[in-house]
């Protein structure tokens, strides 16, 4: 489960949900121990509650890490991380070159000296959370206008994370749950030198491509491994050559004595986003107009990518990782539109606010109340839905060049050009930090490659909609000269990027070397940028806006109605980026009738769908080798070596790289994907259905120690047996 592209923030709706379903639920560890000691005991966990989290001792807590975008562990005492290799993708990639091929290789670090450093990546280690609910609610009442009642928190929540920031030792964040019904304080360590340990080559770690991605049975060795560094006394510190590996609170052990179908499994880690209690009304613009919507123009923009891939091998390199995260949501969406309607999950969600309207007005006040949520909800996502796709056009096809995207970051120097011999100071500094910028960019860029994908975006933005409906840089395009609308518009993006400074590294760096304000204003890229900007403020933006205050309302509302509603369930709030726990067993699952599918998949499992040469579906020689000689170690089990697990925990993306943890607190894998029978899981928890893809750490371990002879990383560990 990789990450997903978080695009249309606008829409989300609800975000509460309650744990009505067996294993259903992404728990605050802070409340573990209130709500849910008994059942996690039932479940199979063997160890005290004050062992998950704990502020005054070390604990589990202290050894999971946000790494902004998924979650890893620490597993040695050394700062050593256990994630994803699709988490570690884009790093891989970066270092990746035509004569170091890292990602067809692997990578192996066999000394510190060897790790290679991540620049920007960031690791987070959680130091406590609070309950500050009244604190940032000081103040607020009812009577208030939204707006009012907006920046009144966020005035109170700005104070409690100033105060809890000690001064810049601490990232502090205050975040809301239950919809704005109750505040959340979290209270981080970020530690700025992470390094890159260790990755199998991709033929391994993405074993069965976008073809195998959420599917079950799998076979993919998805992990990679990391370092955190630190100052010599232990605190944080950017990159350097004197920073030491980091000494943690907790490191936890990896047991290699398997488990059997039943056995419990704990899932700790940073879920991204759920929105389980989505009103019906939202979901159905889901369904029938924005994910179709996204799915056709993610299919649009990576079919042209892998035609251009697929000719030259740099290209392939250059856009591996961004094609592997696209194509991960775009299957997403996919499995998301399916499933709701397999489920009839609409029909089912309206069923359930048939019986919430009922005891909405079975008296005064909670009619007076809540009487006229849904059906304010109802109105304001109707008159949005529009607005809601031409954003989306605007956010994948309008702005879909990357030579537009990185002309936006030159709007700070833009203004300081206004007046060049007063802000030469500031100007300089700029131009440096644009140069940093474009030469990370232009890394991963090709001018033809972007001409290709820009001329296909703009096709499909202009026959998404009638011309009067088009923003005016795109419909200016159909009053060009050409036979037909595909020669026009070729015939413009040609033209704009053979102007535009953007278009390729040379030209930028030759205009930053003498930069010129009008040579800003007039380059096509900052024009069509300008233009669809201001076409978006004038017709799409105020619909949203309008309507953004009675849905932030109604969904406070809502919330609260809920839970008087089922007033004897135990609420849990929407994931959030921020860290939960779910709990669960090791558990096989029937996707369809007479269909059953077990709870683990082995290495002969790769045997069987090894194609020669296939880019999915290929591995290594080396592993083939090991295989067929079984010359697994001590990782084997019956024969073979298992390689991915299923659990039935509650999970959503960020939990990518979580680790899943048995009864007695030690790893037994890592989480890397959900079941393409359950992709509505971010919307819907079917405990039928739900389940967690995990890769066995005696894989990970055999990979390490036996494929890669990476002995220094085994030394580092502590493996129960």
């Amino acid at each position: 489960m990789k990450k997903v592209l978080l695009l249309l923030t606008i829409i989300t709706n609800i975000q509460i949900s309650i744990a009505t379903n067996p294993d259903e639920g992404m728990w605050l560890p802070m409340l573990v121990n209130r709500l849910n000691a008994d059942d996690i005991t039932k479940h199979g966990y063997k160890l005290s509650t004050n062992e998950i989290y704990d502020i005054n001792h070390s604990s589990m807590k202290d050894a999971i890490v946000s790494l902004g975008f998924c979650t890893a562990e620490i597993i040695s005492e050394n700062g050593l991380l256990l994630t994803n290799h699709h988490c570690a993708f884009d790093a891989i990639q970066t270092h990746s070159t035509v004569q170091h091929n890292y990602l067809d290789d692997g990578f192996w670090a066999k000394n510190y000296s060897e790790e290679l450093s991540i620049p920007g990546q960031t690791a987070s280690i959680l130091e406590r959370m609070d309950d500050v609910t009244k604190k940032v609610l000081e103040g607020v009442t009812d009577e208030m206008s939204y707006t009012d009642r907006y920046k009144k928190i966020k005035d109170n929540s700005k104070i409690i994370e100033k105060e809890a920031s000690a001064n810049g030792k601490y990232k502090a964040l205050v975040k809301d749950m239950f919809n704005g019904n109750e505040y959340y304080l979290f209270v981080y360590v970020v530690y700025k030198d992470v390094r890159l340990v260790g990755a199998p080559p991709s033929s391994v770690g993405k074993f069965g491509g976008d073809t195998d991605n959420w599917m079950w049975p799998r076979h993919t060795g998805d992990f990679s491994l990391m370092r955190i560094y630190t100052a010599k006394d232990g605190s944080p510190a950017d990159f350097s050559q004197e920073n030491i590996p980091f000494k943690p609170k907790y490191s936890f052990p990896v047991s290699i004595k398997g488990y059997k179908e039943g056995d419990y499994a704990m899932v700790f880690g940073f879920p991204g986003r759920t929105n389980r209690y989505i009103t019906a009304s939202a979901m159905e613009v889901n369904l029938n107009t924005l994910n179709p919507a996204m799915i056709t123009l993610f299919q649009t923009k990576l079919e042209t990518w892998k035609k251009d891939m697929d000719k030259d091998e740099k290209i392939r390199i250059q856009y591996a990782s961004k094609y592997a995260s696209l194509a991960n949501s775009w299957k997403y969406y996919i499995g998301q539109n399916k499933g709701l309607v397999k489920l009839n999950s609409l029909a089912e969600r309206q069923k359930e606010e048939d019986g919430f309207q009922k005891w909405a007005e079975a008296n005064n006040d909670t009619k007076q109340r809540y009487g006229n949520v849904l059906a304010n909800l109802k109105q304001a996502n109707t008159e949005n839905k529009e607005s809601y796709l031409m954003a989306t056009y605007a956010q994948v096809a309008g702005y879909g060049s990357e030579a537009i995207t990185l002309s936006a970051s030159t709007t700070q120097l833009a203004a300081l050009l206004e007046k060049p011999e007063e802000n030469k100071a500031d100007i300089d500094k700029s131009i440096a930090e644009l140069r940093a910028q474009a030469k990370e960019v232009y890394k991963d860029y090709n001018e033809e490659v972007d001409k290709h994908v820009f001329v296909k975006l703009l096709l499909q933005y202009i026959n998404a909609f009638p011309k009067e409906k088009l923003p005016t840089p795109i419909a200016e395009i159909l009053d060009k000269k050409g036979k037909i609308t595909e020669e026009k518009v070729t015939k413009y993006v040609d033209a704009f990027y053979k102007k535009s400074i953007f278009s390729n590294e040379e030209k930028f760096n030759s205009f930053l070397a003498s930069p010129k304000l009008k040579a800003l204003q007039n380059d096509p890229a900052i024009v069509f940028f300008s233009a669809l900007n201001s076409y978006l403020a004038q017709n799409v933006y105020p619909t949203i806006q309008k309507n953004t205050p009675l849905i932030e309302t109604q969904k406070r509302l809502y919330v609260e109605a809920l839970m008087k509603y089922k007033k004897d369930a135990k609420f849990y709030p929407d994931a959030n980026s921020t860290l939960r726990l779910s709990y669960g067993n090791v558990m096989s699952y029937d996707p369809a009738d007479a269909l059953h599918y077990n709870f683990f998949t082995t290495t002969d499992g790769i045997k069987e769908k090894y194609k020669a040469k296939d880019e999915e579906f290929d591995v290594p020689q080396r592993l083939l080798d090991l295989i067929e000689k079984k010359d697994f170690g001590r990782y084997a089990e019956n024969g073979s070596v298992r390689v991915s697990f299923l659990t039935n925990n509650d999970i959503t993306g960020g939990n990518s790289g979580s680790p899943v943890i048995n009864g007695e607190g030690e790893i037994i894998g890592v989480a890397y994907d959900g079941n393409w029978e359950a992709m509505t899981g971010d919307l819907v928890f079917d405990a039928k259905l739900k389940r967690t893809i995990c890769c066995d750490i005696r894989y990970v371990l055999f990979i390490i120690d036996k494929y890669a002879g990476a002995q220094n990383i085994i030394n580092e560990l502590k493996i129960k047996n």
